[in-house]
């Protein structure tokens, strides 16, 4: 609506009493507040944890550093950053990249594609390597507010989660504590040089605990599930 003047959505703002909106944080609220929304309210992303849960590791994922994401045009280039170029500077290390779309992208030889990987795997490869990364497509690192499933989804299975920057983060999960944020690749490379498997389960222990704290589906506080 701000990029188009004649966004069909735009005179239609002021009829709704509620708009909700995919993550987005104070940013987005106070953009449909200047489009005359009268209440806009941001629904997050969440865990249920059960779906996603400490598993033993899986020998197909084991690794330094592994990344999950389907390969799109918004979030390529964040790719080549956070995850191919520290693969390059660490050549020692093992990396994992799985989703669709990557099998003819040139990637340093430490880097292994394992293709798609199906949900029911998901907890078996946050559980396998040393630690997950999060690439935040361009558009919800530049909103900030909008963590992925998949940031829940690794903190749900106990997961050392790298994150690239995004406003708001803190909302969601302590840095240096809870979570890892890098804004750059150097970084990315800097957090997993000197990150020991002990560190690494102290980080994602400390996550599981926030994420059953304050990030569970309401219906899955219901029937015992978070005991």
């Amino acid at each position: 609506m701000r990029d188009n003047a004649d966004d069909p959505f735009t005179p239609l703002v002021r009829q709704y009493d509620l708009i909700l909106t995919y993550g987005g944080g104070d940013p987005v609220v106070r953009a449909y507040e200047r489009f005359g929304a009268r209440q806009c309210e941001p629904i997050y992303n969440a865990l249920d944890p059960a779906t996603h849960h400490p598993v033993p590791p899986d020998s197909r994922f084991v690794g330094d550093l592994g990344f999950v994401a389907n390969r799109l045009p918004d979030r390529e280039q964040r790719v080549e950053e956070f995850f191919l170029k520290p693969a390059a500077m660490l050549p020692a290390r093992s990396f994992l990249i799985g989703g669709n779309g990557w099998g003819d992208k040139p990637v340093p030889p430490n880097v292994k594609n394992v293709g798609h990987v199906y949900t029911r795997d998901h907890n078996a490869f946050n559980c396998s390597t040393l630690a997950m990364l999060n690439v935040n497509r361009e558009s919800m690192a530049r909103y900030g507010f909008s963590p992925a499933t998949r940031v829940f989804e690794a903190a749900g299975a106990a997961a050392c989660l790298i994150t690239d920057h995004f406003v708001g983060v803190e909302t969601f999960f302590e840095p240096n504590e809870e979570i890892l944020v890098a804004r750059n690749g150097e970084e990315v490379a800097g957090h997993l040089s000197s990150l020991s498997p002990q560190r690494a389960k102290e980080i994602g222990q400390a996550a599981f605990r926030r994420v059953l704290a304050d990030h569970v589906r309401p219906a899955s506080r219901r029937g015992g599930i978070r005991s």
